[in-house]
């Protein structure tokens, strides 16, 4: 009896650790099912890995903005400490020299006189270059931004309107400067009582604006101990100075000036504000005005792109003064008459 027990037991045995393994195999079966539907579906962790690294490269690039941004804030004001810093040097300078020429004044009386008049220059022109100091100084590309806004928005009212690419340059009364009148037509003539920005009259259909280069003269006939020249030659030769030296709005401005036909062209190198044949550029504005102003009539104004000399050349072209004329007449009359005698 306890052999057929023991058989029985051990069948009843083998059939329960079959039913078990039977039982393992489907669940491994159906965990490796799942997990191969899981791996079919793309396995959702990963677009959520690629939104991790999107987050952090957008914070990459913030803080380098920031970052470059808080660089060029550092530059300007590192650029503005710098000029500010050259005045304030050149005006020590002068004092020390004015300070030293009185006290070698006082020690050398032969040569007192002329010691402390030196002395005194030296302390003038501290004092004076110490209150001249820009206290602020604007980036040259700031300027540009700002111009070149202004440049556009004109450029789009002007294209709006119809009018054409002619630039004329109007003097206004007391010799204050000029206004920009930009014609409808061929013909149109500006208007004789400034009436802007808009001219509706039929004859003179145009705009008519404040020119760039109108304050910047306000100021070039502030600096100067005298009324503008008003001689062609010498009038460009005043305001090439001021664009230079002055405002420093280019490295070299040279003119080339024909009186008896009207024409000044000033090759310009190294500008600031960019391009100088956009509209009303300072460059250019401040020429023109200046011509129209010192010579009381209008200026038409063209500029092209120079050669291997200079950058830009800005033209501008004017009814000839009435001694250019008259010497050209007189010039070619000799000639005229001179030539039977020879004969």
């Amino acid at each position: 009896m306890s052999f057929e027990y023991s058989d029985d037991t051990a069948r009843r045995t083998e059939t329960a650790d079959d039913e078990t393994d039977r039982r393992t195999d489907r669940g491994t079966d159906r965990t490796d099912s799942e997990r191969g539907r899981s791996d079919a579906r793309g396995d959702r962790p990963a677009p959520e890995v690629d939104r991790v690294d999107a987050t952090e490269d957008d914070l990459d690039r913030s803080v380098r903005l920031e970052l470059l941004a808080a660089e060029n804030r550092r530059l300007r004001a590192e650029y503005a400490r710098v000029r500010q810093s050259r005045y304030r040097r050149t005006a020590i300078g002068l004092a020390a020299i004015g300070l030293a020429a009185i006290a070698g004044g006082a020690l050398f009386p032969g040569s007192r006189e002329v010691l402390v008049a030196f002395g005194a220059t030296g302390l003038f022109g501290s004092v004076l270059t110490y209150a001249l100091a820009p206290e602020r100084v604007v980036a040259a590309d700031v300027g540009e931004r700002v111009y070149a806004a202004q440049a556009a928005n004109g450029a789009a009212i002007a294209t709006e309107l119809g009018l054409r690419d002619d630039r004329l340059y109007v003097p206004v009364a007391a010799g204050d400067g000029a206004e920009l009148y930009v014609p409808a037509h061929a013909d149109s003539e500006p208007p004789d009582v400034p009436d802007g920005p808009f001219v509706l009259e039929a004859a003179g259909r145009g705009l008519l604006l404040e020119a760039t280069g109108g304050p910047l003269f306000r100021e070039f006939r502030r600096t100067l101990t005298d009324e503008p020249a008003t001689d062609p030659a010498a009038l460009a030769t005043q305001l090439c100075e001021a664009l230079v030296e002055g405002f420093e709005l280019a490295d070299r401005a040279r003119p080339d000036v024909d009186a008896a036909t009207g024409r000044v062209t000033v090759a310009v190198a190294n500008g600031a504000f960019g391009d100088v044949d956009r509209f009303d550029h300072p460059i250019a504005s401040f020429v023109a005005v200046g011509l129209a102003a010192g010579l009381d009539r209008p200026v038409e104004l063209s500029v092209d792109a120079g050669d291997e000399r200079s950058d830009w050349l800005v033209t501008c072209r004017f009814e000839p003064p009435a001694e250019a004329r008259d010497s050209t007449g007189r010039a070619d009359g000799d000639a005229d008459s001179s030539a039977p005698a020879d004969a």
